[in-house]
């Protein structure tokens, strides 16, 4: 990834896959790659902009290096900068797959568009369009992309779900920007959904397809060249990595509860928790000083949460007290009851209401809140931003406390989040930590220990 530069400089070969809109794509395009340059033996280190959780499972096993998601938003500049910079230690080169549009950002601003992280990282862009229906009015089209923030630059273009030979040579005969490929419609290129999103990684064969289209149809020489020609960093943050162990933090990991920002994990891990990652679908409940149940498709996985007696031992240490964080489907999980089209399943009990899943979504979009007096695990005014997206309702019993107050957001309820039982707090914000966050969460799980 190096080559001999000054010492407080550093060279990370990086491109980034961006889309004219959501659907064009950029996904197939930007997977394609990363396996195509692992096929070379390169070490591919993947990113993902946004919040999204279900891309970088595809990009992480394709890549075999945990994805990270860069959003300015959760994150800001300096954390985006830090995390492309401490991920991408030992690579060879960073693939960064964009979010819907280029130039979509925050509420119709450009913050935390796919062009604010190149522009923060200095990246440079290859567009990837959907020219079914279109000649050279693409062109058209690119202009305005490329033209737009005259702070971006682009490496070039890939043309996607082209048609006839015909149909190249008339989008060629105008070309400006510099074509990288040229992908045919295939069907074997479509990637499955269900209501969160994308199939998870291993659940489908287009992720595997798209690896070999790209070395098919599109110019991996010139797409490294491109990535090869950008700008050394200064590397200006100290990664100090992991303290000594403080509490054992036990995680929620597996088909059902499979959401989490890898970040998360790195910032507990620095503030110095050991974590142990558990299945409450097959597992029992490890011996640890709290829990993390993130968010996923427990309704999916319903019956097995039930049976499994791992959601009766975490209700009996909740009434015990030991510390519980719970984001979206960990909440759902640690209520009382999940009500789907296949029946009422009962769940942990450790939280006051009820939820049931609803045919369209509840909620999505950016999060941005303050902690308030009403928990012992979270230090009051401690402010955090995140995301929701759930298709899931909870029915909380009157009187409930609530450890978050959104001024951005959705929440349980009139944007109240954060549900707080004892030393749980449970809600259907996917936190980005802070590391002030992850070290009070260590605190407390500490405190708990030491009793």
């Amino acid at each position: 990834m190096s080559r001999s530069l000054p010492e407080d400089l550093i060279q990370i070969p990086r491109i980034i896959i961006a889309g004219t809109h959501s659907g064009c794509g950029k996904t197939t395009i930007a997977t394609g790659l990363m396996g195509a340059l692992a096929a070379r033996g390169l070490v591919v280190q993947p990113f993902k902009v946004g919040p999204d959780f279900i891309d970088p499972t595809h990009h992480t096993e394709i890549c075999g290096r945990s994805s990270r998601n860069l959003d300015p938003f959760m994150m800001g500049k300096d954390e985006v900068f830090r995390t492309f910079i401490s991920a991408s230690k030992g690579a060879d080169i960073a693939v960064i797959e964009g979010v819907m549009g280029l130039h979509d950002g925050v509420e119709g601003t450009a913050e935390s568009s796919t062009a604010d992280v190149a522009r923060i990282l200095s990246c440079p862009v290859i567009l990837a369009c959907d020219v079914k229906g279109m000649s050279r009015s693409v062109h058209a089209m690119i202009l305005g992309y490329t033209t737009y923030d005259p702070n971006v630059t682009f490496a070039g273009v890939i043309y996607n779900r082209g048609g006839s030979d015909h149909h190249r040579e008339m989008i060629g005969s105008a070309e400006k920007l510099r074509s990288l490929g040229w992908i045919p419609r295939r069907d074997e290129l479509e990637v499955q959904s269900r209501h969160l999103g994308l199939t998870m990684a291993g659940e489908g064969e287009g992720m595997h397809a798209s690896r070999m289209i790209v070395e098919e149809c599109c110019d991996i020489e010139g797409i490294l060249q491109a990535a090869s020609a950008v700008p050394p960093f200064r590397q200006r943050i100290d990664d100090k990595g992991e303290c000594e162990t403080r509490a054992q933090i036990g995680v929620a990991l597996d088909a059902a509860f499979c959401f989490y920002y890898t970040e998360n994990f790195m910032k507990l891990r620095r503030a110095g928790a050991d974590l142990t990652f558990f299945s409450p679908i097959t597992d029992p409940l490890p011996d640890v000083d709290a829990l993390y149940l993130g968010g996923g498709y427990p309704e999916l996985h319903a019956a097995a949460l039930e049976a499994n007696p791992c959601r009766q031992q975490i209700r009996k240490v909740a009434d015990n007290s030991l510390p519980i964080f719970g984001e979206c489907g960990g909440l759902v999980y640690l209520s009382r009851s999940l009500k789907t089209n296949e029946g009422t399943f009962a769940g942990a009990g450790v939280i006051p209401g009820d939820a049931e899943m609803k045919s369209r979504f509840q909620a999505l979009g950016y999060v941005d809140g303050t902690v308030t007096g009403d928990t012992a695990l979270l230090p009051a005014s401690l402010g955090f931003r995140g995301h929701e997206f759930h298709y899931s309702a909870l029915y909380p019993d009157s009187g409930c406390r609530y450890a978050f107050a959104l001024k951005r957001g959705k929440g349980i309820v009139d944007g109240k989040d954060g549900i707080v039982e004892g030393n749980t707090i449970a809600g259907y914000t996917h936190t980005y930590f802070t590391q002030r966050f992850a070290d009070a969460l260590v605190a407390m799980a500490e405190s708990k220990k030491s009793e």
